[in-house]
């Protein structure tokens, strides 16, 4: 059974008496002069030596046994843990201070915030952490949850998700003359678009929460006010963004007429081929929706409280950017960010405002045409 301390200083004690008669003892041997003192010397410089072994033994005994009772008093100190939002705010507003100030970032920054091209993990825009500062109202681009978002460079992809080894498939002849004529991939490019947030001084030295809060509103502001632009733009005039919009005559989408838009709409739908027609959403500005429902209602109230699905057949977006009602599968409408992001920063003399500025590229691809219909209200005759 293992001795408790107290037992272990004890013995400790005794053998250290022991120590100090032998040492005693071999002072007299060493200083007399009477015959075989020589011998008895050494006899007890031998005693010594085990003695003191057992003694500096002992000592190693006390000496662990009380750092274990120390140990066993001391309250244990959990490990501070680091709130990962808060260790991403810090990464981030660091990030937006070394850029204005024109200095390097460092590495480990990049990597806390998920920015490490060597893992293919450059994040384009962490989501916000915070709302303590107030800023602009943040900008909805709708087609970001029905459309295609991905971050692949050089991306290619089939214009069809899938295919059957026969081709049946493709019974719809549009469809099969679309895929004719564009090829069967489609092929993203690298477009390059600048997004940049101004802030006071008082921001720049702010919390580190309220930094990565204002800094990140804005560039996910732009970066949405961007891809809507170029989705909705109802005349593109750059050669690079014309196949981006549906809009543009180069990109083909049927528009589909009808005496009203109600049945512009509903004739839209019914155009789609089944395979589309399916998974189907109309993308529309309220404004024109208000126009429907003020038709079909003829008075009466009820059809303003009913769901825009119950009303057109089919689930409803509203953007005022939809210039016309746009009828398809959006999972056909693909953006495509190029995973390089280049930081920097600008600053207006005159107002003395800091711009914190982030150089993307991205690509918005329609990859069938055919999986969308355009809703026209026929010109009358005359």
């Amino acid at each position: 059974m293992a001795k408790t301390l107290m037992e272990l200083k004890q013995d400790q004690y005794d053998i250290g008496k022991t120590l100090e008669n032998i040492n005693a003892q071999l002072q007299e041997e060493t200083a007399s002069v009477e015959e075989g003192s020589v011998e008895k010397m050494k006899a007890l410089q031998e005693k010594k030596a085990n003695w003191q072994a057992k003694y500096d033994e002992m000592s190693r005994q006390v000496a662990e046994a009380e750092k274990q009772q120390k140990e066993r008093l001391t309250p244990k100190k959990e490990p501070v843990q680091i709130d990962p939002k808060d260790k991403k705010n810090h990464a981030f507003a660091e990030l937006v201070r070394k850029t204005m100030d024109k200095e390097a970032v460092p590495s480990d920054i990049y990597e806390a915030l998920g920015d490490n091209d060597t893992t293919g993990g450059n994040k384009f825009l962490p989501k916000t952490v915070s709302t303590d500062i107030i800023s602009e109202p943040v900008e909805n681009n709708p087609l970001r949850d029905i459309s295609t978002v991905t971050q692949i460079p050089n991306l290619e992809i089939p214009r069809l998700s899938f295919t059957l080894d026969d081709d049946s498939f493709i019974e719809d002849t549009d469809t099969a003359k679309e895929i004719e004529a564009k090829g069967d991939t489609v092929s993203f490019t690298r477009n390059k678009f600048k997004v940049m947030v101004g802030m006071s001084e008082t921001v720049l030295l702010g919390s580190d929460a309220n930094l990565t809060s204002y800094v990140e509103q804005g560039l996910q502001n732009g970066v949405t006010v961007k891809e809507r632009s170029v989705a909705f733009n109802p005349a593109p005039t750059k050669d690079a963004e014309k196949h981006m919009s549906f809009y543009d005559p180069s990109n083909n989408i049927k528009h589909v007429t009808g005496t009203d838009l109600y049945d512009a709409i509903t004739n839209a739908i019914a155009d789609l081929h089944e395979a589309y027609r399916e998974n189907a959403t109309i993308v529309m500005a309220q404004k024109d929706y208000l126009k429907i429902i003020k038709t079909l209602a003829n008075g009466s109230a009820t059809l303003y409280s009913a769901q825009p699905q119950s009303v057109l057949g089919k689930p409803v977006v509203f953007t005022d950017a939809a210039v016309k009602p746009i009828i398809g599968d959006f999972s056909y409408s693909h953006y495509n960010y190029d995973i390089n992001t280049l930081y920097d920063q600008d600053k207006d003399i005159k107002t003395g405002i800091n711009r914190f500025v982030v150089t993307a590229w991205m690509d918005h691809r329609i990859k069938l045409a055919n999986a969308f219909r355009i809703a026209d209200v026929a010109t009358p005759s005359k």
